[in-house]
């Protein structure tokens, strides 16, 4: 299923920063897009307006830009091709009391006008024909209904501003509610129905989304097999694919990828239903079965899908079709399904990690996790870290030292169908999160988690964070160890540090000391000070990517582990690593050589120039 991306609200003075607040408070997905040098914080910086403008367009973003309309159109006159498929472009003034749709306007960019201006209490300047004559946009219908003809949507405007009249045959209260001008004797005609029908330049067909589509497979079923089954089953009965409104199987076949395929291939995410829910359909079905009975605990799956999917008022209007490993079976809903609505979903596990704090460090996709899921597990105060993104999200908070009952807490709720976010601070892969999700599942095989969708986004990890800040002392071979021996036994770490000593690595050290542990810092140095000189230089890093951020440098022998805290992370250069100064601001940076000098002056022996 396509997901759409949240909208992009551009700021690039702030002389807008009231106006993209009431926005972003009226689209709480929304983030601002701040113009780097004139923007002083915003969710996600750029630097180059009219390339960042092309690329949110490229991706079918939908742009609300606080600037001048001639702006908006200078810099995506370039990548303007086809109007079926672009997004909503909307300028509004930076007072917020004019609002212009510029581009998509029936792809939800004069909708969004006006919702803007109801808002703001100011002036939607909506100019498309349809809407200015007719109150109604015909390439734009609502949730529920899909035009199966827009390619004659041109010339059937052009007939009916010229003054030709319409014959309604079916019924949608969008259609016949408007102001369109309607005639048994119309010499042009709108069809809602779901039968396949060809429209032409006069005949416009629309499709309401009231089939259900039930199906069931064998485990492992390949997704084409699933896929040509419902395609040939709609054909063979002359339904449209385009009214498909769900597609659904029993709660069993949630992980099934078949399932997820055919769905997807209708544009939208398959529903579940329990194996009780769907016998309660047993009264309705066609063709029950005591052998799926006995196997699944329910008569009968895909007609019991589908029946459970378009509610007690639907029929069945096919019954099970089979191919070899696979069925499919379709009802006929009332009124158009929401999907969303109906059944439950295969649960979802986003493990997210958010970087060190500030918005500009996490990444697109934690943000877009982050903003899909319904339910956040994490730490509270790395929630608190999130700020206003995660409003109307239900928060899940624990303490520290509560890692398996969070992890597990997270997996349960996944379980039960619902999306969830399990967050940590800097890249939840690095001795965090992630490693527990997968090891509390391998260790007890419990079904319900093992069909859950899973998704482990990076984030800036603490070690990222610490080189940039101090420089470029990554630039050779490193490793990270973490001191804390809560869960590894101190040998085992002693052991390492020897060897990443004796091997000249760069070393970043995790969990430096607690309130408890204060002398494994200590070893550590006495370690290292064997292997490399005194002077190398050692990057202490707190609180990195938050207000009281701080980042120093000393060298080795003058590391007082006194002075590091739990918030802290210890990078030890090699015996390589070097400090270097800029004159801007007496800047002082640590690098690690890659050894380019050295090949540089290979370079130059081989062509002769090196004295």
């Amino acid at each position: 299923m396509e997901v759409n991306p949240p909208i992009a609200i551009i700021l690039l003075n702030e002389s807008g920063r009231s106006t993209a607040n009431q926005l972003q408070a009226l689209f709480p997905e929304a983030l601002v897009h701040g113009l780097t040098g004139r923007v002083e914080q915003a969710d996600l910086s750029f630097q180059q307006t009219a390339l960042h403008l092309q690329e949110l367009f490229r991706t079918k973003t939908p742009i609300i830009g606080i600037c001048a309309s001639a702006i908006l159109i200078r810099c995506l006159a370039p990548v303007l091709s086809d109007k079926l498929i672009e997004p909503a472009v909307v300028a509004v003034a930076d007072d917020g009391m004019n609002i212009v749709p510029l581009l998509g306007g029936h792809h939800g960019a004069n909708d969004l006008a006006k919702e803007i201006a109801a808002a703001l209490k100011g002036h939607a300047a909506v100019t498309t024909a349809s809407d200015v004559h007719y109150d109604i946009a015909l390439d734009s219908p609502p949730e529920g209904l899909a035009i199966a003809n827009p390619q004659h949507l041109k010339s059937f405007m052009g007939a009916l501003l010229s003054g030709g009249k319409i014959k309604l045959v079916g019924h949608h209260d969008w259609i016949a509610h408007s102001n369109l001008p309607f005639s048994d004797e119309g010499q042009l005609s709108i069809e809602i129905t779901t039968k396949s029908r060809n429209g032409n330049d006069h005949s416009l067909i629309f499709h309401p989304k009231t089939l259900s589509v039930g199906v069931g497979c064998e485990r492992n079923t390949d997704p084409a097999e699933l896929i040509e089954l419902v395609k040939t089953v709609l054909d063979e009965n002359h339904l449209s694919p385009l009214s498909v409104g769900c597609v659904s199987s029993i709660d069993v076949k949630s992980d099934e990828f078949a399932v997820h395929s055919v769905a997807r291939h209708f544009g939208m995410a398959p529903r579940f239903f329990d194996a009780e829910q769907l016998e309660k359909e047993a009264p309705r079905l066609k063709t029950p079965s005591d052998v799926v009975f006995a196997e699944v605990g329910c008569h009968g799956v895909s007609e019991g899908a589908a029946l459970a999917a378009a509610g007690e008022k639907g029929s069945l209007i096919v019954a099970k079709n089979k191919s070899k490993r696979a069925t499919t079976a379709i009802a006929l809903a009332p009124m158009p399904l929401n999907s969303e609505k109906i059944g439950s979903i295969q649960g979802k596990l986003s493990v997210i990690g958010m970087g060190p704090g500030q918005d500009p460090w996490r990444t697109p996709e934690a943000s877009s996790l982050i903003a899909e899921a319904t339910d956040l597990v994490a730490y509270g105060l790395y929630l608190d870290l999130l700020g206003t993104s995660i409003a109307g999200k239900i928060r899940h908070d624990y303490g520290l030292g509560e890692e398996e009952t969070r992890v597990r807490a997270a997996l349960d709720l996944a379980a039960e169908g619902k999306n969830v976010a399990l967050i940590s601070s800097g890249d939840i892969g690095i001795y965090a999160m992630a490693t527990l999700v997968f090891e509390l599942i391998d260790r007890e095989k419990q079904t319900n988690w093992d069909r859950l969708e899973i998704q482990v986004t990076p984030g800036i990890s603490a070690l990222q964070a610490a080189a940039a800040r101090a420089g470029a002392p990554l630039g050779h071979d490193f490793c990270t160890i973490s001191l804390s021996d809560l869960l590894t036994p101190w040998e085992v770490i002693e052991r390492r540090i020897e060897a990443a000593a004796s091997g000249d690595f760069v070393i970043s050290f995790y969990n430096p000391v607690s309130l408890k542990r204060r002398t494994q810092l200590h070893a550590a140095k006495e370690i290292l000070l064997r292997h490399r000189p005194k002077s190398t230089p050692v990057i202490i890093a707190r609180n990195l990517g938050r207000d009281t951020e701080n980042v120093s440098f000393v060298p080795l022998v003058e590391l007082d582990p006194e002075k590091v805290d739990m918030l802290t992370l210890v990078m030890v250069g090699s015996s390589e690593s070097q400090i270097t100064e800029t004159n801007s601001g007496n800047k002082r940076w640590v690098y690690t050589p890659r050894g380019y000098a050295g090949k540089m002056d290979i370079s130059t022996l081989k062509t002769g120039t090196q004295e």
